[in-house]
This record gives structure tokens, sequence and C-alpha cells, in this order.
């Protein structure tokens, strides 16, 4: 037996086209709403209009569907780094600057996505796609931090990894403080973006760089 998709509380009926993908839109529109904690699966069940056990053929429970949520944002923040990375041309400098952009972009424009991925307190460590997912968004960063550190003098550079890290904090949290598409989202008398690319050019700096 399946149902057939209403949403928002809609009556239930035969022939539903697709449960899966109803529960995670469900559940996309739900985190928007109410956070990535404000909602049950039997919200996520009413909200695609079908009964309260339904969604059990599909997920385990409310988490594996939030996992699920989460493994898809961080397919997509793969993309969108990874095309911002643009191998690091025309320079290296040009290849930060797009990635700090599409990172702020996406806690903008994707903003459920962005609560399931790091708000949500899904345990990656887990779901071993889910890991693999999260891990792969680092990549381009990781890249981008490799070339830096390489054009550093052999004495005393610090271990690219270190310095990616300390890049993804800063960008992170002016994305989670003042990028985002929502009411948690803090007052700022500038962009985003030139907050970001402040703090880049004394982070840069104190490395002993010259952006």
């Amino acid at each position: 037996m399946s149902w057939k998709h209403g949403g928002r509380g809609s009556s239930r009926g035969y022939h539903h086209g697709d449960l899966r993908e109803d529960l995670v839109r469900a559940a996309l529109e739900l985190i928007k709403e109410k956070g990535p904690a404000g909602f049950t699966f039997a919200d996520a069940a009413r909200w695609a209009g079908v009964s309260p056990a339904a969604p059990y053929r599909h997920f385990r429970d409310r988490e594996e569907l939030i996992a699920d949520v989460a493994k898809r944002g961080f397919k997509l923040f793969s993309e969108k780094l990874r095309e911002a990375w643009g191998e690091g041309k025309p320079s290296t400098a040009d290849a930060f600057r797009r990635i700090g952009a599409a990172y702020l972009n996406f806690a903008r424009t994707e903003p459920a996505y962005y609560a399931a991925m790091f708000e949500s307190g899904v345990a990656i460590g887990r779901d071993p796609e889910l890991r693999e997912a999260a891990d792969k968004s680092f990549q381009s960063l990781r890249a981008a931090a490799e070339i830096l550190v390489a054009k550093m003098p052999a004495k005393g550079r610090p271990p690219a990894m270190m310095v990616a890290l300390h890049i993804w904090s800063i960008t992170h949290g002016i994305a989670s403080l003042f990028a985002r598409a929502d009411p948690a989202r803090r007052p700022l008398p500038m962009s985003a973006e030139d907050l970001l690319e402040a703090q880049m050019l004394i982070y840069l700096k104190g490395l002993g760089l010259n952006p």
C-alpha cells in the first residue's frame, strides 16, 4: 500500500508517487519553519499527507530522516564549493574569495540544509555515507590551504590542515552569525562578504603572507 502526497496534513490516499522524497521535502520545510529540533516524525508524516506509520517504511526514525537531509545538503554544498574553487585559477587569492562567497551564499540560500548539516546534532560518525559527504565538502578548502602553505618559507610553515581548519572556523562563524536567511541572523553594518574578506586579510597577514 502507498499513499498520495497532499502536503500540510491533507487527506491520505493510495498511490503515493515517492514517499521518501516527500518526507525529505517535508523535513526541509519544517526545518525552515521550526528549526531542526522543532518537529516530530509524525509532523513530517502529516506534512506529506500520510499516516504516522508510513514513514517507517523508508526511515528508522526522525534522526535517520534528518541524517538523509544532511547528507543531501553536504553533497550540494560540496558541489558549490568545488565550483567556486575552480582548481585555484586564476590565483589562490581569487579562489579563496570565491569559496568564502559560496559558503556564505549557501547559508543564505539553503537555510534548511545548512541547519540540518551543522545545527541538528546529527551524528556524522554513525553513517559512513554521511561522513564521506561531510568530509568531501572540506576538500576544496583543504586544497586551497595546501597551495597557500606551500608558498610560505619551509621554516615555521604551519600544517595545511591547521590552516584549513582555521579558515573554515572563520568562514563558518561569519556564515552562522551574519549570512543566514532566518531570524537567527545578527545585524551587521557591512556585508558578511566584506567582514569575511577583512578577517581573512588579518589572518593571512598574521601568517606572514601578503594577500
